[in-house]
Formats: C-alpha cells, structure tokens, sequence
C-alpha cells in the first residue's frame, strides 16, 4: 500500500505499515465542532454492552483514588460509581452532553483531530480511557503518544470499541477494516507510541440481546465488545498487577452436576449446560474437514447456552480470534467435545432434525 512522508504514513521497523494518510479521511470532512454541537443523548449500545464496558473498567483499574480522563467524552463515561475516582477529565465536543456527564469533575472542549495536543502537564492521569470513539480519530498516531505523556508511569490507556458507528465520521481504514482487524488496528496505535508495555486484549460478543432492547425484533445479538489497553512504561514493577478480565453473564455449572448431567447425555439427548434439546447433525462428506466414523452428531444450536456464550471470551483470551465452540455429543464414543464455530450459524446447514 502506498506512503507518504507524513506522520501518519512513515514505516516503523518491526511493525506492519502504518497506512498512508488517505486512509484516515471520510466520507463528511464537514468541520467536527459543528457535527457534534448536536445533542445526541443516546446510548450508542445496548445494555448487555454498557454493563460489559462498566464492569471492565471497574476491574482493570486498580488505583484506589484514580485520576482518569475521559477521552472524547460524551454524556456518559460509563465509570463505575465503585470506583470514586476524586477528579474525571472530559474531553470532547459537545458542551452539552459534557455538562450532562454525571462522572466529571471538569470537562475540556477540544477538537483533537485538528489539534492532538492534550491540554495537561506530563503524568497527570492514572487512567485515559476511550470509549466507541476510537475510530474517529484521524490522527491516533498523534493522540496516542499524547495519551502515552499525560498519563503517570504505569498508567492505564483503556479503549473500548464496538461496531457501531457514524460512518460518515469514522475514517476509511476503520470502515474498511472487519472486527478482528480493528482490533489489530488499534493494537498497532499502541505499538507505534513506543511508550506502553505489551498490549492486552478483550472481546465480549455472541451474548444473545437483552429482552425489551429497541432493536431486540431484528437483532438477537448484544452489541459486540473489544478493548485493547496497556500500562505506560515505567510503573512500579512491585504494583499489584491489572488481572486478566474474561467475563460472561452465565456462570459455570458446579463440576459435580455437570458431570451427572453429562452421563445421562446418551439417554436424554440434552445439552448439560443449558438443557436444550440436542440437534441432529449431519457429519459433511469433506476430505477437508475432520473426519469421524459415524454419519451423525448432536450439536447444541442453542445461542443463549453458556457453553457457548463463554467460548467468544475464552477463544479470544487463549487465541486471539473471533470464534466461539458449541457442544458436540458423539453417540458412538458417548463422549462429549468442543466444536469451534466461527459465527452463531456456523454449522446449522447440517441440521437434519
């Protein structure tokens, strides 16, 4: 892909290529402090999400008095009340919402894609968070390393994203780019600022949507959560390190009843985790795909079974990829296993009763 000699396009060694300065434009260059003077007092995901995102923040920080800032704040800074964090900075456009924000102390009216200086002196925040506005940016080499000198030596920068999007304001790399690959997008932001210890990542997604949702008739699935974070360099390495956050809505069965339930398997053709009736599943005629004896298994299809809704968690944390497991019964071995599924109707074509 082709460069230019801008900040946005030089080639780092030992990454991928920053991408050249075309790729951050979009499709409204309209000036950005009149696009968000509009009030937009909405939540820009579902509830299942903006718990996911309250709970994330909650266990990734750690400080006992945080200072945070709130980067391209909006109305709400979904931290959570647990946290009494004694000064919250937001940043954004819209005086409004900013004013509305129940978590500030104080808030900042800036345009950082015309201006990424951040208006703070070097270590002032334990924690900058960024939340569904990452993919605004068109300068986020510039605003992460600015993210990178505000924060204190150890500190935080947490960004959260999902899929949604006012894509005439998101930049062409971003529309362009699938879920897993902004992920890596970001992960890259990170990377190029030279000032943050090793990236860590998060995804929530596959959650079946919450009853009552405006949209719960024609998506049946919560809105998607990825974050990717890292301390800045420099923290004290005898801190009490951030924990691994991995988080589901559906807790584990106790070892003993799911152990009963899976040796009845054979006689009641049950999920153990979720009690769903099994399906028939036809096993594809592929010298390409794993090969078994038998014609037929029996999958759980069921999209709320905590098995599954799990896996999107667990896939993500031990490989990094967007894939999630349903639970396969083998009436020939009468054994249980994992088969992995990329997406929620991976599979389902071979469904035969």
């Amino acid at each position: 892909m082709e460069t230019s000699s801008s900040t946005c396009n030089e080639r780092v060694s030992g990454l991928s290529p920053i991408f050249a300065k075309e790729e951050f434009s979009r499709l409204d260059e309209s000036n950005d402090t009149e696009f968000y003077a509009k009030d937009r007092f909405v939540s820009h995901l579902d509830s299942l999400a903006l718990s996911t995102v309250g709970r994330l923040i909650s266990d990734l920080v750690i400080e006992k008095e945080p200072v945070i800032l709130d980067l391209m704040a909006g109305w709400d800074s979904h931290i959570p009340d647990s946290l009494k964090p004694p000064r919250v900075v937001g940043l954004g456009l819209n005086e409004n919402e900013l004013r509305k924000n129940k978590a500030l102390t104080e808030h900042v009216i800036l345009d950082i894609n015309k201006k990424p200086d951040l208006p703070f002196p070097e270590g002032t925040f334990d924690i900058v968070v960024n939340t569904v506005s990452v993919d605004y940016m068109t300068r986020p080499l510039e605003i992460f390393k600015e993210a990178a000198r505000v924060l204190k030596p150890g500190g935080l920068f947490l960004v959260i994203f999902s899929n949604r999007m006012f894509p005439e304001k998101a930049f062409k790399l971003w529309r362009e780019s699938d879920e897993d690959e902004r992920v890596i997008l970001v992960d890259e932001f990170f990377n190029h600022s030279g000032s943050f210890e090793k990236t860590r990542f998060f995804a929530s997604k596959g959650k079946p949507r919450p009853k009552g949702d405006r949209y719960a008739s024609v998506i049946d699935v919560s809105d998607p959560v990825y974050s990717v974070y890292a301390e800045k360099k420099g923290g004290d390495p005898g801190r009490r390190a951030r924990p691994d956050v991995a988080m589901s809505n559906c807790e584990k069965l106790e070892s003993t009843v799911l152990e009963k339930k899976k040796a009845r398997i054979k006689e009641t053709l049950c999920c153990p985790h979720c009690d769903e009736k099994l399906s028939k599943w036809e096993v594809p005629d592929n010298p390409f795909c794993q090969t078994w004896d038998n014609d037929f298994m029996y999958i759980c299809f069921n999209d709320g079974c905590p098995y599954f809704v799990r896996g999107w968690d667990r896939m993500y944390r031990d490989t990094n990829q967007s894939m999630s497991y349903r639970l396969m019964y083998n009436p020939e071995k009468d054994t249980c296993m994992p088969m992995p599924v990329p997406t929620r109707n991976a599979l389902k074509d071979g469904i035969v009763e």
